[in-house]
């Protein structure tokens, strides 16, 4: 690893937990209605997630340019390159490690699902984006999420899949590597201890409470996590400010789910 990427990885992880709250605003219209949901409004989303304080934020390259000029300097930059429906419906790459240069972030994120036929394209994508970064020292981040074609295509986080996707992360030869908790907190350490790149969780899929989620990123980082990107459970939260609060709560002050919550609503 170069300097350059050594100082990039150093500002989104300078908290003195060594731990990283990112969140997540990159999901793109392969989501559905754009009308509906967290993301409807997506200047007013992008602001609610910010009053959070996260240290980092994902962003499409789009609303990047659009909206992030006011924001500079108060968290991480990440320009999500990735762009794909589990279905294979929408599947493009959409930012470079030179985009991300020219927008001033501090990494690229590359999200990618595996499994299927079309995995091969998808792990492509990492190992191209890895090589190019090179030139930049731009760190790359792999966002993976196997899929199961039983009953259409979906995510899945069984502890075999969510395994098979760090590999595939470590393998490519990315810089950090995001992946959804598996449930399992001894199959996910064993995961962990096996990998020497970071992990961060995904706060996705949407919970039943807040207290499920942050249930769940507490038991992960537990297992060695680095960390946590929240999408849904943030900006889908009707309190986005006392979520985020919440989660920084559990991933850099150590707190249990029920002690976080408290502590957000002091």
């Amino acid at each position: 690893m170069g300097l350059g990427t050594s100082i990039r990885l150093s500002r989104l992880f300078a908290h003195p937990s060594g731990n990283l709250f990112g969140a997540a605003v990159d999901h793109f219209v392969g989501y559905g209605n754009v009308r509906q949901g967290g993301l409807a409004d997506l200047p007013a989303a992008l602001e609610r997630v910010m009053l959070a304080q996260p240290n980092s934020v994902s962003i499409q390259p789009g609303a990047a340019r659009h909206l992030w000029p006011q924001y500079a300097g108060k968290a991480g930059l990440i320009i999500q390159g990735g762009c794909f429906t589990a279905d294979d419906r929408i599947s493009q790459l959409i930012a470079t490690p030179e985009d991300a240069v020219r927008y001033g972030a501090d990494a690229l994120a590359v999200a990618i699902p595996v499994r299927g036929t079309t995995e091969g394209h998808y792990i492509r994508w990492l190992t191209d984006s890895v090589s190019a970064a090179a030139r930049y020292e731009m760190p790359i981040i792999a966002h993976i999420y196997p899929r199961d074609f039983t009953d259409g295509a979906k995510i899945v986080f069984t502890p075999d899949e969510i395994a098979y996707a760090v590999r595939i992360g470590l393998e490519t030869g990315v810089d950090v590597i995001k992946v959804g908790y598996t449930g399992d907190f001894a199959s996910f350490r064993e995961t962990i201890a096996s990998c020497p790149v970071p992990i961060v969780i995904a706060g996705g899929p949407k919970t039943e409470n807040l207290q499920e989620a942050l249930v769940q990123t507490a038991e992960a980082l537990r297992a060695g996590a680095k960390g946590a990107v929240v999408g849904r459970n943030l900006w889908g939260h009707g309190d986005t400010t006392m979520a985020g609060r919440a989660f920084k709560a559990v991933i850099h002050d150590g707190l249990d789910a029920e002690a976080a919550i408290m502590k957000a609503k002091s």
